[in-house]
């Protein structure tokens, strides 16, 4: 059967997560002088939040924490890192960085310009997103992408995530869409490829960090307009 309806994973597939994720913590730094009051220098900072929120965030991809432990320990076990033991501080960390990171909405590069070939194509394109539900339709439409998508999903609607298969059930009988008509872009080999694989649907990796991860019957990209060729 043709495929008709693609799910794209959001935060790195086509919300450009990285960049936004640093440039806002990059204000909140500045803004707490943490290169004053504690002497630690800002991409030695960052690495180490990004070192921490990367691994807690497979966690809660593996149902090994929850989004409550996530939020608590994230900042908190940055600062620790350094020596120093303020939950106060780290929690002034995370709901500025929550609020905050709004403000910026880089998309991944070609992000528009594949969008609207689909759509141009006659695809029905939705969002199947592991991020949290009170911020992932808000990225959609600040970055002004949201009304390409029928439906927009987020994995704390049902508090399961991918790659389990009750999630792309969801997401599937949400978008009106039949398994064997549908496939699912994303960044994450575990929770999109592997994920999506396993539940029935053709699959395209992202491969916007260079992993080089590759399986049989996995189409592989390194750039979003390397779609016009699948697609």
């Amino acid at each position: 059967m043709k495929i008709q309806h693609i799910f794209f994973d959001l935060d790195n597939t086509l919300w450009d997560h990285r960049r936004n994720a640093y440039l806002t913590l990059k204000d909140l730094y500045k803004r707490q002088n943490v290169l004053e009051k504690y002497n630690i220098p800002f991409e030695e900072f960052h690495k180490e939040y990004f070192t921490i929120n990367e691994r807690f965030w497979a966690q809660i991809r593996d149902g090994e924490i929850d989004k409550e432990y996530l939020q608590n320990h994230r900042f908190y076990d940055t600062f620790l890192f350094f020596g120093i033991d303020d939950f106060e501080i780290a929690q002034v960390f995370e709901h500025q960085f929550l609020d905050e990171i709004l403000n910026y909405n880089d998309l991944v590069p070609g992000a528009f310009e594949i969008l609207e070939y689909l759509s141009e194509k006659g695809y029905i394109l939705h969002i199947l997103s592991n991020g949290f539900e009170e911020v992932t339709h808000r990225k959609c439409e600040l970055s002004g992408i949201k009304n390409y998508f029928q439906t927009i999903t987020s994995a704390d609607e049902i508090n399961i995530r991918k790659p389990h298969a009750a999630v792309y059930e969801y997401a599937l009988k949400k978008g009106n869409a039949k398994k064997e008509e549908s496939m699912m872009i994303g960044d994450d080999w575990i929770a999109d490829v592997e994920g999506g694989k396993a539940f029935g649907l053709e699959v395209v990796f992202f491969d916007v960090f260079n992993d080089n991860f590759e399986a049989d019957g996995v189409k592989v990209i390194k750039m979003l307009k390397e779609l016009k060729e699948i697609l």
